[in-house]
Protein backbone atom coordinates (compact mmCIF):
# COMPACT_ATOMS: atom_id res chain seq x y z
CA UNK A 1 0.00 0.00 0.00
CA UNK A 2 0.71 3.48 -0.17
CA UNK A 3 -0.09 6.69 1.06
CA UNK A 4 -2.92 8.28 -1.06
CA UNK A 5 -5.35 11.00 -0.70
CA UNK A 6 -8.76 9.23 -0.20
CA UNK A 7 -10.61 11.91 0.91
CA UNK A 8 -11.19 15.91 0.10
CA UNK A 9 -13.54 18.73 1.19
CA UNK A 10 -13.53 22.50 1.92
CA UNK A 11 -15.95 25.16 2.82
CA UNK A 12 -16.57 28.20 1.16
CA UNK A 13 -17.35 31.60 2.72
CA UNK A 14 -20.16 33.68 1.89
CA UNK A 15 -19.68 35.16 -2.16
CA UNK A 16 -18.42 38.43 -2.80
CA UNK A 17 -18.56 40.20 -6.33
CA UNK A 18 -15.70 41.56 -7.93
CA UNK A 19 -17.68 44.35 -9.57
CA UNK A 20 -19.41 45.28 -6.30
CA UNK A 21 -16.39 45.11 -4.20
CA UNK A 22 -14.55 47.56 -6.86
CA UNK A 23 -17.41 50.09 -6.81
CA UNK A 24 -18.71 49.43 -3.83
CA UNK A 25 -15.42 50.19 -1.83
CA UNK A 26 -11.93 49.49 -3.12
CA UNK A 27 -12.61 52.17 -6.21
CA UNK A 28 -12.95 54.56 -3.03
CA UNK A 29 -10.26 52.88 -0.96
CA UNK A 30 -7.69 54.36 -4.03
CA UNK A 31 -9.32 57.51 -4.76
CA UNK A 32 -10.91 56.38 -7.98
CA UNK A 33 -7.26 55.87 -9.57
CA UNK A 34 -7.10 54.60 -13.07
CA UNK A 35 -4.23 52.26 -12.50
CA UNK A 36 -6.48 50.12 -9.62
CA UNK A 37 -9.30 50.27 -11.94
CA UNK A 38 -7.52 48.39 -14.82
CA UNK A 39 -6.30 45.92 -11.81
CA UNK A 40 -9.58 45.16 -11.08
CA UNK A 41 -10.55 44.76 -14.66
CA UNK A 42 -8.23 42.80 -15.78
CA UNK A 43 -7.89 40.29 -12.24
CA UNK A 44 -10.17 37.24 -14.29
CA UNK A 45 -12.18 36.95 -11.34
CA UNK A 46 -16.22 37.38 -11.30
CA UNK A 47 -16.48 35.96 -7.33
CA UNK A 48 -14.35 36.38 -4.18
CA UNK A 49 -14.93 34.82 -0.67
CA UNK A 50 -14.33 36.55 2.67
CA UNK A 51 -15.57 36.13 5.91
CA UNK A 52 -15.43 39.89 6.22
CA UNK A 53 -17.58 42.05 3.53
CA UNK A 54 -15.88 45.82 3.16
CA UNK A 55 -19.15 46.89 1.97
CA UNK A 56 -20.76 45.93 5.27
CA UNK A 57 -17.86 46.24 7.83
CA UNK A 58 -14.52 48.25 7.10
CA UNK A 59 -11.61 46.70 9.53
CA UNK A 60 -8.75 48.76 7.52
CA UNK A 61 -8.07 50.54 10.52
CA UNK A 62 -8.47 47.18 13.31
CA UNK A 63 -5.20 46.26 14.71
CA UNK A 64 -3.79 42.97 14.34
CA UNK A 65 -4.59 41.85 17.88
CA UNK A 66 -8.36 42.26 16.94
CA UNK A 67 -7.65 40.59 13.12
CA UNK A 68 -6.11 37.93 14.85
CA UNK A 69 -9.37 37.09 17.33
CA UNK A 70 -11.51 37.57 14.57
CA UNK A 71 -9.55 35.25 12.30
CA UNK A 72 -9.97 32.15 15.17
CA UNK A 73 -14.18 32.90 15.40
CA UNK A 74 -14.35 32.41 11.53
CA UNK A 75 -11.71 29.94 10.56
CA UNK A 76 -12.76 27.59 12.89
CA UNK A 77 -16.64 26.74 11.64
CA UNK A 78 -15.02 26.85 8.45
CA UNK A 79 -11.98 24.01 9.24
CA UNK A 80 -14.66 22.29 10.76
CA UNK A 81 -16.60 21.76 7.70
CA UNK A 82 -14.03 20.75 5.20
CA UNK A 83 -12.37 18.37 7.70
CA UNK A 84 -15.62 16.72 8.69
CA UNK A 85 -16.08 16.73 4.60
CA UNK A 86 -13.12 15.01 4.32
CA UNK A 87 -13.22 12.55 6.76
CA UNK A 88 -16.73 11.67 5.11
CA UNK A 89 -15.74 11.07 1.61
CA UNK A 90 -12.46 8.93 3.15
CA UNK A 91 -15.57 7.07 5.13
CA UNK A 92 -12.41 7.78 8.04
CA UNK A 93 -13.47 8.21 11.54
CA UNK A 94 -11.45 11.12 13.08
CA UNK A 95 -10.72 8.73 15.92
CA UNK A 96 -8.38 6.92 13.83
CA UNK A 97 -5.90 9.96 12.65
CA UNK A 98 -2.78 9.61 13.41
CA UNK A 99 -1.67 13.26 12.53
CA UNK A 100 -3.35 16.62 12.10
CA UNK A 101 -1.45 19.31 9.84
CA UNK A 102 -2.53 22.71 10.05
CA UNK A 103 -1.49 25.24 7.22
CA UNK A 104 -2.25 28.90 7.55
CA UNK A 105 -0.55 32.21 6.66
CA UNK A 106 -2.94 34.33 7.75
CA UNK A 107 -4.06 34.28 11.62
CA UNK A 108 -2.52 32.95 14.70
CA UNK A 109 -3.30 31.74 18.37
CA UNK A 110 -2.41 29.41 21.07
CA UNK A 111 -4.55 27.16 21.76
CA UNK A 112 -4.06 26.94 17.86
CA UNK A 113 -6.56 26.15 15.53
CA UNK A 114 -4.99 22.30 15.79
CA UNK A 115 -5.90 21.69 19.19
CA UNK A 116 -9.26 23.43 18.95
CA UNK A 117 -10.23 21.41 15.98
CA UNK A 118 -9.21 18.07 16.67
CA UNK A 119 -11.03 18.78 20.08
CA UNK A 120 -14.03 19.57 17.79
CA UNK A 121 -14.50 16.85 15.22
CA UNK A 122 -13.15 14.43 17.51
CA UNK A 123 -9.74 13.53 16.95
CA UNK A 124 -7.77 11.36 19.75
CA UNK A 125 -6.07 13.43 22.85
CA UNK A 126 -2.94 11.25 21.29
CA UNK A 127 -3.44 12.74 17.95
CA UNK A 128 -0.03 14.34 16.58
CA UNK A 129 -0.15 17.63 15.65
CA UNK A 130 1.47 20.09 13.20
CA UNK A 131 0.93 24.07 12.49
CA UNK A 132 2.54 25.16 9.08
CA UNK A 133 2.58 28.70 9.37
CA UNK A 134 3.58 31.71 7.23
CA UNK A 135 5.26 30.09 4.06
CA UNK A 136 2.28 31.38 1.91
CA UNK A 137 0.72 30.02 -0.99
CA UNK A 138 2.89 26.64 -1.55
CA UNK A 139 2.71 25.79 1.84
CA UNK A 140 -0.26 22.91 0.60
CA UNK A 141 2.19 21.24 -0.45
CA UNK A 142 5.35 20.94 2.40
CA UNK A 143 2.07 19.74 4.11
CA UNK A 144 0.94 17.21 2.36
CA UNK A 145 4.47 15.82 1.62
CA UNK A 146 4.57 15.86 5.19
CA UNK A 147 1.23 13.98 5.64
CA UNK A 148 2.26 11.01 2.87
CA UNK A 149 5.59 11.00 5.10
CA UNK A 150 3.70 10.27 8.22
CA UNK A 151 1.36 7.56 6.99
CA UNK A 152 4.07 5.61 5.07
CA UNK A 153 6.08 5.17 8.28
CA UNK A 154 3.03 5.12 10.43
CA UNK A 155 0.27 3.42 8.59
CA UNK A 156 -2.53 5.60 10.09
CA UNK A 157 -4.34 8.29 8.68
CA UNK A 158 -3.41 11.76 7.89
CA UNK A 159 -5.22 14.71 8.04
CA UNK A 160 -4.14 18.29 6.27
CA UNK A 161 -6.16 21.40 6.97
CA UNK A 162 -5.26 24.74 4.96
CA UNK A 163 -7.54 27.66 6.01
CA UNK A 164 -6.63 31.06 4.79
CA UNK A 165 -8.79 34.33 5.71
CA UNK A 166 -7.17 37.07 3.55
CA UNK A 167 -9.83 39.22 3.95
CA UNK A 168 -9.11 39.88 7.53
CA UNK A 169 -5.98 41.93 6.06
CA UNK A 170 -7.25 44.47 3.85
CA UNK A 171 -4.82 47.68 4.27
CA UNK A 172 -5.50 51.12 4.88
CA UNK A 173 -4.69 53.21 2.22
CA UNK A 174 -1.98 55.57 1.95
CA UNK A 175 -2.33 59.29 1.73
CA UNK A 176 -0.94 58.92 -2.35
CA UNK A 177 -3.45 56.00 -2.86
CA UNK A 178 -6.57 58.45 -1.26
CA UNK A 179 -5.50 61.03 -3.81
CA UNK A 180 -5.61 58.82 -6.94
CA UNK A 181 -1.86 58.40 -7.27
CA UNK A 182 -0.89 54.86 -5.55
CA UNK A 183 3.07 54.94 -5.83
CA UNK A 184 4.67 51.08 -7.27
CA UNK A 185 4.00 49.84 -3.46
CA UNK A 186 0.51 50.80 -3.64
CA UNK A 187 -0.17 49.17 -6.80
CA UNK A 188 1.71 45.81 -5.19
CA UNK A 189 -1.50 46.39 -2.62
CA UNK A 190 -3.65 47.13 -4.98
CA UNK A 191 -2.85 43.72 -6.99
CA UNK A 192 -3.06 41.87 -3.72
CA UNK A 193 -6.36 43.22 -2.52
CA UNK A 194 -7.66 42.43 -6.14
CA UNK A 195 -6.41 39.20 -6.26
CA UNK A 196 -7.43 37.43 -2.28
CA UNK A 197 -9.84 35.23 -0.90
CA UNK A 198 -10.93 33.02 1.89
CA UNK A 199 -11.24 29.38 1.72
CA UNK A 200 -10.78 26.53 3.91
CA UNK A 201 -9.88 23.31 1.97
CA UNK A 202 -8.69 19.68 3.41
CA UNK A 203 -7.46 16.27 2.25
CA UNK A 204 -7.39 12.52 4.18
CA UNK A 205 -4.19 10.43 3.24
CA UNK A 206 -4.03 7.01 4.16
CA UNK A 207 -2.12 3.95 3.88
CA UNK A 208 -4.70 2.83 0.68
CA UNK A 209 -4.63 1.16 -2.77
CA UNK A 210 -7.47 3.25 -3.97
CA UNK A 211 -6.81 7.04 -4.52
CA UNK A 212 -4.21 9.21 -5.49
CA UNK A 213 -1.01 8.37 -4.32
CA UNK A 214 1.46 10.96 -3.50
CA UNK A 215 4.43 9.96 -5.85
CA UNK A 216 7.09 12.65 -4.99
CA UNK A 217 7.50 15.82 -4.15
CA UNK A 218 10.21 18.54 -4.98
CA UNK A 219 10.42 22.05 -4.24
CA UNK A 220 12.90 24.76 -5.59
CA UNK A 221 13.77 28.34 -4.12
CA UNK A 222 15.08 31.15 -6.15
CA UNK A 223 17.00 33.13 -3.00
CA UNK A 224 18.09 36.01 -5.67
CA UNK A 225 14.15 37.04 -5.96
CA UNK A 226 13.41 36.86 -2.08
CA UNK A 227 12.17 40.06 -2.37
CA UNK A 228 9.64 39.62 -4.92
CA UNK A 229 7.02 38.47 -2.75
CA UNK A 230 6.78 39.10 1.06
CA UNK A 231 3.98 39.03 3.43
CA UNK A 232 4.84 41.26 6.96
CA UNK A 233 3.34 41.25 9.94
CA UNK A 234 2.55 45.19 10.60
CA UNK A 235 0.45 46.92 13.46
CA UNK A 236 -2.41 47.10 11.24
CA UNK A 237 -2.38 43.44 9.95
CA UNK A 238 -0.37 41.47 7.17
CA UNK A 239 1.15 43.52 4.52
CA UNK A 240 1.37 41.75 1.01
CA UNK A 241 4.17 42.93 -1.05
CA UNK A 242 3.81 41.50 -5.36
CA UNK A 243 6.52 42.40 -7.80
CA UNK A 244 4.91 42.45 -11.25
CA UNK A 245 8.35 40.82 -11.80
CA UNK A 246 6.97 37.45 -10.02
CA UNK A 247 5.57 35.81 -13.78
CA UNK A 248 9.25 36.35 -15.04
CA UNK A 249 10.62 34.36 -12.16
CA UNK A 250 8.42 31.45 -12.66
CA UNK A 251 8.86 31.65 -16.92
CA UNK A 252 13.02 30.90 -15.60
CA UNK A 253 11.60 28.24 -13.37
CA UNK A 254 8.74 26.59 -14.09
CA UNK A 255 9.49 23.98 -17.15
CA UNK A 256 12.97 22.70 -15.38
CA UNK A 257 11.61 21.94 -11.99
CA UNK A 258 8.87 19.96 -13.40
CA UNK A 259 11.24 18.01 -15.78
CA UNK A 260 13.28 17.19 -12.78
CA UNK A 261 10.48 15.82 -10.99
CA UNK A 262 9.01 13.69 -13.76
CA UNK A 263 12.47 12.88 -14.81
CA UNK A 264 13.27 11.11 -11.59
CA UNK A 265 10.41 8.67 -12.42
CA UNK A 266 10.77 8.20 -16.31
CA UNK A 267 8.19 10.86 -17.53
CA UNK A 268 8.03 13.70 -19.83
CA UNK A 269 5.23 16.53 -19.78
CA UNK A 270 3.70 14.89 -22.69
CA UNK A 271 2.68 12.03 -20.27
CA UNK A 272 0.65 13.89 -17.26
CA UNK A 273 -3.02 13.52 -17.31
CA UNK A 274 -4.15 16.37 -15.68
CA UNK A 275 -2.64 19.48 -14.30
CA UNK A 276 -3.23 21.78 -10.82
CA UNK A 277 -1.44 24.66 -11.49
CA UNK A 278 -2.15 27.71 -8.37
CA UNK A 279 -3.59 30.38 -10.07
CA UNK A 280 -1.57 33.17 -8.81
CA UNK A 281 -3.21 35.65 -10.77
CA UNK A 282 -4.22 35.18 -14.77
CA UNK A 283 -0.30 35.67 -15.82
CA UNK A 284 0.82 33.43 -13.67
CA UNK A 285 -1.41 30.73 -15.04
CA UNK A 286 -0.68 32.47 -18.51
CA UNK A 287 3.06 32.24 -17.96
CA UNK A 288 3.07 28.26 -16.61
CA UNK A 289 0.91 27.07 -19.10
CA UNK A 290 2.89 28.63 -21.74
CA UNK A 291 6.94 26.95 -20.93
CA UNK A 292 5.25 24.06 -20.21
CA UNK A 293 3.38 23.86 -23.57
CA UNK A 294 0.07 22.94 -21.81
CA UNK A 295 -3.65 23.37 -23.94
CA UNK A 296 -6.02 25.26 -22.81
CA UNK A 297 -8.26 22.15 -21.54
CA UNK A 298 -4.86 21.60 -19.05
CA UNK A 299 -5.59 24.81 -17.45
CA UNK A 300 -9.31 25.32 -17.57
CA UNK A 301 -9.23 24.23 -13.32
CA UNK A 302 -7.79 27.11 -12.44
CA UNK A 303 -9.09 29.25 -14.79
CA UNK A 304 -12.44 28.02 -13.11
CA UNK A 305 -11.35 28.69 -9.15
CA UNK A 306 -9.69 31.95 -10.27
CA UNK A 307 -12.73 33.41 -12.22
CA UNK A 308 -15.53 31.48 -8.84
CA UNK A 309 -13.09 31.84 -5.84
CA UNK A 310 -10.12 34.40 -6.59
CA UNK A 311 -6.26 33.53 -5.15
CA UNK A 312 -7.02 31.80 -1.44
CA UNK A 313 -3.09 31.58 -0.61
CA UNK A 314 -2.14 27.84 0.34
CA UNK A 315 -6.03 26.07 0.09
CA UNK A 316 -6.12 27.59 -3.37
CA UNK A 317 -3.82 24.36 -4.80
CA UNK A 318 -6.51 21.95 -3.24
CA UNK A 319 -9.77 23.45 -4.82
CA UNK A 320 -7.56 23.41 -7.82
CA UNK A 321 -7.06 19.51 -7.39
CA UNK A 322 -10.73 19.06 -6.22
CA UNK A 323 -11.93 21.15 -9.61
CA UNK A 324 -9.82 18.98 -12.14
CA UNK A 325 -10.88 15.83 -10.74
CA UNK A 326 -14.75 16.95 -11.05
CA UNK A 327 -13.64 17.99 -14.79
CA UNK A 328 -11.69 15.28 -15.60
CA UNK A 329 -11.49 11.49 -15.50
CA UNK A 330 -8.20 10.70 -14.55
CA UNK A 331 -7.36 6.70 -15.23
CA UNK A 332 -5.86 4.33 -13.56
CA UNK A 333 -2.39 4.54 -13.35
CA UNK A 334 -2.68 8.14 -14.89
CA UNK A 335 -0.71 11.25 -12.95
CA UNK A 336 -1.29 14.44 -12.29
CA UNK A 337 0.88 17.22 -11.38
CA UNK A 338 0.45 20.04 -8.81
CA UNK A 339 2.18 23.05 -8.44
CA UNK A 340 2.32 26.57 -6.08
CA UNK A 341 4.36 28.99 -6.05
CA UNK A 342 4.51 31.58 -2.87
CA UNK A 343 7.23 33.46 -1.04
CA UNK A 344 10.88 32.67 -1.66
CA UNK A 345 10.21 32.67 -4.28
CA UNK A 346 9.63 29.00 -3.86
CA UNK A 347 7.95 26.20 -6.70
CA UNK A 348 6.71 23.55 -4.95
CA UNK A 349 5.14 20.41 -7.34
CA UNK A 350 3.73 17.16 -6.27
CA UNK A 351 3.37 14.37 -8.36
CA UNK A 352 0.16 11.58 -7.62
CA UNK A 353 -1.23 9.19 -9.31
CA UNK A 354 -4.27 7.73 -9.34
CA UNK A 355 -4.34 3.88 -8.05
CA UNK A 356 -7.60 1.69 -8.07
CA UNK A 357 -8.64 -1.31 -5.55
CA UNK A 358 -7.70 -4.54 -7.46
CA UNK A 359 -5.36 -2.96 -9.94
CA UNK A 360 -2.09 -2.33 -10.24
CA UNK A 361 -0.49 0.65 -9.74
CA UNK A 362 1.76 0.76 -12.55
CA UNK A 363 4.66 2.89 -13.07
CA UNK A 364 5.46 4.66 -16.40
Amino acid sequence: MSASVTGRGHALPARLSQTDLWQGYFRHHYGDAEVARRVWEHSAIELRRGVVNPLQEDISSWGTAARMRRFVDEALPLGKEAVGAALDDAGVDAGEVGLFTVVSCTGYATPGLDILLARDVGMSDTVQRLYIGHMGCYAALPGLGTAADFVNARSRPAVMLCVELTSLHVQPPTSNARAGDPTPADVQQIVAHALFSDAAAAVVVEPATDGLEVVDITARTDVSTAGHMTWDVTDLGFKMGLSPRVPDVLRQHARPVVEQLLARHGMAIEEVDGWAIHPGGRKIIEVVGDVLGLAEEHLQASYDVLRNVGNSSSATVLLVLDRLLRLRDIPAAGHVVAMAFGPGLTLYTALLRRVVAGRESATR
